[in-house]
């Protein structure tokens, strides 16, 4: 029997449901046809390619669309496919959209379902490690515009999420690490023992505790959605996800989603928080060596592989989605494990950071 976190949301809260060993969704989407319900299957080429036999084996002859893998992916084309999909295999308001994939695919999947024929049902089955411990949960979906990151999107939870650790053991080295990253934010920003266990021992696929490590990030931000669901908080709340999210969505959207997977601009990012933090007298400069020690450990950059544009860099970050009147909203560390929001940083402040981690 797979093991179960409820995300709670009043009348929206869903399942989290953990699979092991023979654990399957097969039964889920049997249960789905004989109920009248039309479904439809969302995934890229790299999950058909590595996961093919598990796609036919829990989803049959349901219709599919593959898309390319990445973050290119997350754009008004692929968008507008997906719902084109959705209308040619006529899905009703009772349909459901399964998506299966990292999460470009959960962004994309879940913002159509938010938008074909104003919302219907989806449900996630996260593939990579980042999607499992941040981006199939809690409801934010989206896709990137040239603008920026993440511009075009809606609030619109899933309404169960399967994770099967085992679908991991296919995912490429650069993958895993780049999900690691967003495990390292988790423990940064709201629990220090989770943080310090990473410093003991770098996780890896094949680590006994991992199935418990992507249960404890998955509370976490089960927690934060629930006390802040759609960030209206004025400070901290939601917010705190975004910890490493400001600089490391201006490096995306700088070298155009191609250059480093978002798990690396996050790793990056959460270097330049902790600088930053330091910079403000919040944590002491060794809280700076420990955080980029564990990053480094888990196979993620800290610095800038190539110099960017320290003008391109600071315009993108004053786009962040995140932002207010006044001004560019940064997460910042009081103690590593404990996270809260800042406004008014100096401009100068945050560009001798930017320096620090390579902009020229």
């Amino acid at each position: 029997m797979a093991e179960t976190l409820t995300v709670e949301l009043g009348p929206r809260s869903y399942p989290i449901h953990f699979l092991s060993g023979k654990d399957s969704v097969a039964a889920v989407a049997g249960d789905l046809r004989r109920q009248g319900r039309p479904a439809a299957l969302l995934t890229d080429a790299g999950v058909a390619g590595a996961h093919g036999i598990y796609l036919d084996r829990n989803f049959g002859a349901l219709p599919r669309l593959t898309l390319a893998p990445g973050e290119q992916s997350k754009s008004l084309e692929c968008y507008g496919r997906v719902l084109d999909f959705l209308a040619a295999e006529r899905i009703t308001r009772q349909g459901v959209l399964w998506v299966v994939g990292g999460g470009v695919m959960g962004d994309l999947g879940g913002f159509a379902a938010a938008s074909y024929l104003r919302g219907i049902d989806y449900i996630q089955v996260p593939t990579t490690l980042l999607a499992m411990v941040d981006s199939s949960v809690g409801g934010k979906t989206g896709i990137n515009l040239i603008a920026g990151k993440n511009l075009a999107g809606a609030f619109h939870h899933p309404r169960a999420v399967y994770i099967a650790p085992d679908l991991l053991a296919t995912l490429p080295e650069r993958e895993f690490a780049a999900g690691m990253a967003e495990v390292i934010k988790y423990g940064l920003l709201g629990d220090a023992a989770l943080f310090a266990r990473l410093e003991k021992s770098a996780l890896t696929p094949g680590s006994p505790g991992l199935t418990e490590v992507i249960r404890r990030c998955c509370e976490l931000k089960a927690g934060i959605v629930r006390a802040d669901e759609f960030e209206r908080a004025p400070e901290g709340g939601r917010a705190l996800l975004n910890l490493g999210h400001t600089f490391g969505h201006a490096i995306e959207q700088v070298t155009g989603y191609t250059a480093y997977l978002h798990g690396e601009s996050v790793a990056i990012g959460l270097a330049g928080a902790v600088r930053l933090s330091q910079k403000l007298g919040l944590v002491p400069a060794a809280d700076v060596t420990r955080v980029e020690r564990v990053l480094a450990a888990h196979g993620l950059p800290v610095r800038l592989r190539t110099p960017l544009a320290m003008a391109a860099l600071q315009a993108a970050t004053a786009r962040d989605k995140k932002n207010r009147e006044d001004g560019v909203r940064f997460v910042v560390l009081d103690a590593l494990g404990a996270a809260a929001t800042r406004a008014g940083v100096p401009p100068a402040t945050v560009e001798a950071v930017w320096r620090e981690l390579g902009a020229a």
